[in-house]
């Protein structure tokens, strides 16, 4: 399975334990400030923030901490200005890697970036070495059991999916960029349980990782995630379940 896919997928789980859940909060409040500052703060008209917002939610993030966020964002309350930043690279054995960046201090943000790709058998590229293997695509997590799979197959396809597949605890669904807003908003509709929508970067094909080449390449992703200055970061290894489920 893509480095996106099956590694997403744990990291939700994972999230629910996981003990860095306040750097977490910080990244989400982070985009939401980013998102209203971009195209405003109704939610109705700026698809960047209703997704942010929803996402900030589904991960507990309290409702006054959002409201801030957004007021920064439009400059009602002082705060950081924040830069957009994408960076490619490499990691062990090949695997392409892009790392999207939202930093108030860019110096810091690429060295700090290339000592974790460099500490970690891994490499900075050039600008658009390796973004050309990617897609944009909408993706979402749908929990296993709030709906009947056959209706929610029905309701994705009708309202513009591309693909939905089933996983042993979840339901995932790829959108194209466009689609992705009408897909969501008709599952939401449906009632069913959706506990990921994001737009996100898939890879087009996928380098196989495995033994201590796959665990080098994980611990390269962790180090990477949980940089305070990266939002994300996308990949297209494809490593064995065993090996992903171990590192989660």
């Amino acid at each position: 399975m893509s480095g996106h896919s099956k590694w997403s997928s744990i990291k939700h789980h994972k999230a629910a334990v996981d003990a860095k859940r306040g750097k977490l909060f910080s990244k989400l409040i982070k985009e939401i400030t980013v998102a209203a500052r971009a195209a405003g703060a109704d939610t109705q008209v700026n698809p960047r923030l209703r997704s942010a917002v929803l996402a900030a939610k589904s991960k507990n993030v309290p409702n006054d901490n959002i409201e801030k966020a957004i007021l920064r964002g439009t400059g009602e309350l002082d705060g950081v200005d924040y830069e957009e930043i994408l960076y490619e690279g490499y990691g062990p054995g090949g695997v392409a890697i892009m790392i999207d960046v939202l930093t108030d201090n860019r110096n810091r943000a690429i060295a700090d970036v290339r000592h974790i790709l460099t500490r970690h058998s891994g490499s900075m590229g050039e600008r658009g070495c390796v973004s050309w293997l990617f897609d944009k695509r909408g993706w979402m997590i749908i929990e296993k059991g709030s709906i009947d799979e056959d209706e929610l197959f029905m309701i994705a396809l009708d309202s513009g999916a591309e693909d939905l597949t089933v996983q042993d605890e979840h339901l995932e669904i790829i959108t194209s960029l466009e689609n992705f807003e009408a897909v969501r908003e008709a599952v939401e509709v449906s009632g069913a349980t959706i506990l990921e929508a994001e737009l996100t970067m898939l890879p087009q094909n996928t380098v196989k990782s495995e033994g201590k080449e796959a665990e080098r390449m994980l611990r390269l992703m962790e180090a990477l995630e949980d940089s305070d200055d990266v939002q994300k970061v996308y990949a297209n290894f494809d490593i064995p379940d065993d090996i992903l489920e171990a590192a989660a």
